[in-house]
């Protein structure tokens, strides 16, 4: 029989980014991605960053910014850091941060399909509306990281580590969890169909609606035929 929780223990939001009043404005400088480069303070609009290197941008680091309509399109980022960062209607499909770090960041409204973030920390994160499809986050270390209303199918959690992390309301329709380890991971209001590496969800908390949409997926790793 499942377990169940005496009684829920508390939880809270992400620390929200603290982003200074008064931001100037990125010019063309600071859109073009530069190895070791450091962006501080910056407002970036509707317009598309690019990179020094095509090969990818090592070490640049993001704090106190936020991105509107901002496309990352093709970036390619190696140990990036950003941290009380803001990310409203942004482009971030396919974008692949490599070893990278997010702390105290909001992401609202985003594309996110396809995004990559392999053996990436992330503390402090809201994920909000967002469509992150076949998103990867294989060997990451979530902590204190909430999903709400998001399109996660197909995404992958792989060997990741997580810790107080919250999935609210989102489709999670043939996501993959194998090997990841859990902690007070919360599942609520999701569509849990069809996910992959159910031995991992020890651990987790799932709602009893929820717990249903697992029942096929539980008899697929069994073996198991379910007929009408």
């Amino acid at each position: 029989m499942p377990a169940r929780a005496a009684s829920s223990s508390p939880v809270r939001e992400p620390r929200p980014p603290q982003i200074p009043r008064t931001l100037t404005p990125a010019g063309k400088v600071e859109r073009h991605l530069r190895h070791d480069g450091k962006y501080l303070s910056l407002e970036y609009g509707a317009e598309t960053l690019s990179m020094d290197d095509p090969d990818g941008v090592e070490d640049v680091e993001f704090e106190g910014c936020r991105f509107t309509q901002t496309a990352f399109t093709g970036v390619v980022l190696h140990r990036a850091g950003f941290a009380d960062c803001a990310f409203g209607d942004t482009d971030l499909a396919n974008l692949r941060a490599f070893n990278s770090r997010m702390f105290s960041v909001r992401i609202v409204n985003a594309r996110m399909t396809g995004m990559q973030l392999p053996e990436s920390g992330l503390r402090d994160v809201l994920v909000e509306g967002c469509r992150a499809d076949l998103a990867g986050f294989r060997f990451a270390h979530l902590r204190n990281v909430v999903f709400r209303d998001c399109n996660l199918a197909e995404a992958t959690f792989q060997s990741a580590g997580m810790t107080d992390v919250r999935f609210e309301n989102c489709r999670l329709s043939g996501a993959q969890f194998s090997g990841a380890a859990m902690k007070a991971v919360r599942f609520r209001g999701c569509d849990l169909r069809g996910v992959a590496g159910l031995s991992s969800f020890q651990g987790a908390i799932v709602s009893s609606a929820d717990a249903m949409g697992l029942l096929d997926a539980l008899a697929a790793e069994l073996g198991i035929t379910v007929e009408d």
